[in-house]
């Protein structure tokens, strides 16, 4: 069997179906769960519905963690194994360390061709940028220019999600302790962003049905007028609300791709439950 040009590693924060990962033979690298003293790889030891049910009843909250640079090292080598080239891309730095172990990790590679790309970005987001590269590679793309088509599509990202609470985010530390004050003194539904690969605050409703129909005003407004729009939904444990914004958004956008995406358990344990978002871009 002939090798491939280039191969497309990602992360396991992207939020992409199985089928969207067969279908442009993209290759995962879990980040790791920490809970109950057991680590658990994000989505291979622990389904999301195993993992959402968990949280429900339990008073301890887990941790993550990202790839060793030994974890990346593994799967380049096996990866290598099969192409000439990797092009690999990451939740953002500026809230994991996964992409500085995916770096150490390249450098072990003693001139095996790779290209580590930055999303900046996280779930679908991040993913839509991993499918960029891989779309190019399978259409007969070389390293340099499935990687740029990846790195074009950083700046032109969106992703805008609504926390029922932003405890999770607070205990996880991924957002400032003044603002989950205000939110929890409040009771209200903070709708946030990752604005230049970190999260921050957007705006604060009183009630999640205005949450959903704000992200629904936001898409509209950043898509409206523009040519072939991208979009996924992607929700924990809340698919009614998930549905209704995807159709909203649909109906509004005619987008020329739509998916939507389960937050997986390690985005789950910084997002918490009743979370509902999207991410997505346009091509002109």
């Amino acid at each position: 069997m002939s090798k491939r040009k280039v191969a497309v590693v990602m992360d396991s924060t992207a939020n992409l179906s199985p089928e969207v990962l067969a279908e442009n033979y993209l290759q995962t690298i879990p980040l790791n769960l920490i809970w109950g003293g057991e680590s658990y790889r994000d989505g291979i030891d622990i389904t999301t519905d195993e993992f959402y049910k968990r949280l429900e009843n339990s008073s301890e909250l887990p941790t993550t963690s990202q790839p060793s640079v030994g974890d990346f090292h593994e799967l380049y080598t096996r990866v290598a194994e099969t192409t000439d080239s990797i092009v690999c891309v990451t939740l953002s730095s500026g809230i994991s360390g996964t992409y500085a172990s995916a770096v150490g990790a390249a450098d072990l590679m003693e001139g095996f061709p790779i290209e580590v790309v930055d999303s900046l970005s996280a779930s679908v987001g991040h993913g839509f940028i991993a499918l960029a590269a891989a779309r190019a590679a399978k259409a007969g793309a070389g390293l340099q220019e499935a990687a740029q088509a990846a790195r074009e599509l950083v700046p032109k990202m969106n992703v805008f999600f609504a926390v029922d609470t932003l405890e999770y985010l607070h205990r996880g530390g991924r957002i400032g302790g003044a603002s989950w004050l205000i939110g929890s003194a409040l009771s209200i539904k903070p709708v946030l962003q990752i604005s230049d690969g970190l999260i921050d605050s957007m705006a604060r409703v009183r009630t999640k049905k205005k949450a959903l129909a704000y992200l629904a005003d936001l898409a509209e407004e950043r898509f409206k007028g523009h040519d072939n729009v991208h979009l996924a939904v992607v929700d924990a444990v809340s698919p009614d609300e998930a549905h209704l914004l995807g159709e909203e958004l649909q109906k509004r956008l005619n987008p020329v791709e739509f998916m939507y995406g389960e937050l997986s358990p390690v985005i789950g344990t910084h997002a918490g439950p009743g979370t509902v978002g999207f991410g997505g871009y346009y091509e002109s």
